[in-house]
């Protein structure tokens, strides 16, 4: 990913905060036949490894799993993004010089992609994943209220995939490039949006 140095994201937590909260990936492995993608919702256990590792499950019907990667693995995990229009930098009233950009936060993890079958591993991902994205509801539901023999059934059709991170790189672009005038317009803009992600980028400019 083009880093510039003013964007370059290298806390370590920021970076862990940006993918748990992402809440479908897209995981990229290439292959002699070109790159292939599948948007996936993807979990991070932090206790394992440096960087952690990242788990998740494909369609078995997929053909990503069962074609060998070339090398690593690429999980991008999106944070939230915003449209920048010239019109709220003060430095367009001053001079003109000025484009349109788009501010975002992103994260790439690199790392060599297992996929598995196992049965017992693939229940324990789904779980989960399961708990993780149910944890916030009034009245979460869980795996074990299916039938079990049902939920047998879908694991067959699931594939467990499990990604150590060896190499991490997170960029957020906030409008750091721009002087001080200039980010204030920016935020006041974005905060009067009637988009909630707007709003989230406004909160996360320096001023």
């Amino acid at each position: 990913m083009y880093i510039p140095p003013a964007f370059r994201d290298d806390d370590k937590e920021s970076l862990r905060a940006t993918i748990r909260a992402a809440r479908l990936v897209t995981l990229v492995t290439a292959t002699a036949d070109g790159p292939l993608a599948t948007p996936l919702p993807l979990l991070l256990d932090e206790s394992e490894g440096e960087h952690g590792t990242i788990y998740g499950h494909v369609a078995k019907a997929n053909p990503q799993w069962r074609v060998p990667p070339l090398g690593n693995g690429l999980a991008i995990f999106m944070g939230p993004d915003a449209y920048v229009t010239p019109a709220w930098y003060q430095t367009k009233q001053e001079t003109g010089k000025v484009v349109p950009t788009w501010n975002y936060v992103a994260v790439h993890a690199y790392g060599p992609v297992e996929f598995f079958e196992d049965a017992d591993r693939v229940l324990e991902i789904v779980t989960r994943l399961t708990n993780l994205h149910e944890g916030g509801r009034t009245a979460p539901w869980a795996v074990s209220d299916a039938p079990a023999d049902f939920i047998q059934a879908q694991l067959r059709g699931i594939v467990g995939l499990r990604m150590p991170i060896t190499r991490i790189e997170g960029k957020r672009k906030m409008s750091q490039n721009r002087n001080a005038a200039d980010r204030a317009g920016v935020v006041a803009g974005l905060s009067a949006s009637e988009r909630p992600s707007d709003r989230e980028v406004a909160r996360l400019i320096p001023l």
